[in-house]
C-alpha cells in the first residue's frame, strides 16, 4: 500500500518532486580546482563569470558552501548546477568542499550516516575561507575579492553564518578571529540557523546533535558552533526560506532573525510562498533566480 504521506499534493509529494528536480541537473564541471589542505576533501571549484558584467569589469565573488546535513554522501557536485547558474549571472563562484560525517550508519538508530566530524568539518571551513583570497587571486583573475557574498545551502547555509561569526567564537575557539570577515554580505539558504530550535524539530534526523556529537558535548560545544548564539556579526545577513520547507521549517530562520533582533541585529528574511527546500538552489526554478538577485543586492 503506497505511503500516504507521497501521495499527490501532499506537502512529502512536493518536497520529493522539487529535490528530483533541483538533483536532475548533470554536475557542472569547474574551469578549475585548488586544495586548501592535504586531504581529499580540502578543494575548492573555481567558476568563471559569463555574464553580467561588462567588458574588462571585475566581478563579485560568491562563495557558496554546500548543504547535504554535513553527512559523507552529499558532496559539492549537488550544488554545481547552482554554482554553474551563479557564474551565468555574472559572478566569480568558489564552491568550498569540506569533510562530513564519516560513512556509515550513526548508530543511534536513525538509519542515516553520520552528520559532521568535529572539529575537522569547523577546521576545513575556516581553512577554506582563510585560504580564499589568494586562491581567487589565482583561479579567478576577473574577480573583486572586495565584493565576496558568502552563501550556502541548508547545512551549508549554517556553515556561511557560523564562518561570518568567527570574530564572536569564545575566546578559546582554534577559528577565532580577531576581526569581522572581510564580506559584503551573507545569503544564507534555508540555514539551519538555530541549533536549539532545529534540535528540538528534530531537523534532518537528529543532525544537529550529530555534529555536536551528541549527549552532553551538545550544550558544551554549542556555543562554538549555533550562529544563533553568535550575534551580532555587524555583516550584512539575509535569509532565503521557502515557507513550503518541511526539510529546514522557517521556524529555525524567524528564531535566528529574533535573536539577531534582540542582539540589535536586522536581518532580512526572504521568504518565498509555495517553495519547499530545493528550489532555492535548483536553476530551473523561479526560487533560484529570486536567490541570485539577493545575492547581487550585496555584491554590486
Amino acid at each position: 500500500m503506497p505511503d500516504a504521506a507521497a501521495e499527490p499534493g501532499t506537502a512529502a509529494a512536493r518536497n520529493a518532486a522539487e529535490e528530483k528536480s533541483a538533483l536532475s541537473h548533470p554536475a557542472v564541471a569547474p574551469d578549475s580546482t585548488a586544495g586548501y589542505g592535504d586531504h581529499p576533501d580540502q578543494v575548492v571549484d573555481f567558476y568563471v563569470p559569463r555574464g553580467g558584467a561588462g567588458a574588462g569589469e571585475a566581478a563579485p565573488v560568491v562563495v557558496v558552501l554546500h548543504g547535504g546535513s554535513w553527512r559523507a554522501p552529499y558532496d559539492r557536485r549537488h550544488i554545481s548546477p547552482f554554482a554553474g547558474f551563479l557564474a551565468r549571472r555574472g559572478f566569480a563562484v568558489a564552491s568550498v568542499e569540506y569533510r562530513r560525517g564519516a560513512e556509515g550508519p550513526a548508530g543511534d538508530g536513525s538509519g542515516e550516516p553520520v552528520a559532521g566530524r568535529w572539529p575537522d568539518t569547523f577546521d576545513d571551513v575556516a581553512a577554506a575561507l582563510d585560504a580564499l583570497p589568494e586562491l581567487v587571486g589565482r583561479h579567478l583573475p576577473r574577480a573583486d575579492a572586495r565584493r565576496t557574498v558568502l552563501t550556502g545551502h541548508s547545512a551549508g547555509g549554517h556553515l556561511a553564518l557560523w564562518a561570518a561569526a568567527r570574530h564572536l567564537l569564545p575566546a578559546d575557539a582554534p577559528w577565532r578571529t580577531d576581526r569581522p570577515a572581510p564580506l559584503r554580505g551573507v545569503v544564507a539558504l534555508a540555514p539551519i540557523a538555530d541549533f536549539g530550535v532545529a534540535d528540538k524539530l528534530d531537523v534532518c534526523g537528529g543532525a544537529v546533535r550529530q555534529l555536536l556529537g551528541g549527549g552532553e558535548l551538545f550544550a558544551e560545544r554549542r556555543p562554538y558552533a549555533d550562529p544563533a548564539l553568535l550575534l551580532p556579526t555587524g555583516i550584512a545577513t539575509t535569509l532565503v526560506q521557502g515557507r513550503a520547507d518541511v526539510d529546514v521549517p522557517q521556524t529555525v530562520a524567524e528564531a535566528y532573525a529574533d535573536a539577531a533582533a534582540r542582539a540589535g541585529e536586522v536581518v532580512g528574511v526572504t521568504l518565498l510562498e509555495d517553495v519547499g527546500h530545493y528550489p532555492l538552489i535548483d536553476p530551473a526554478a523561479d526560487a533560484c533566480a529570486v536567490v541570485a538577485e539577493e545575492i547581487a543586492q550585496l555584491a554590486w
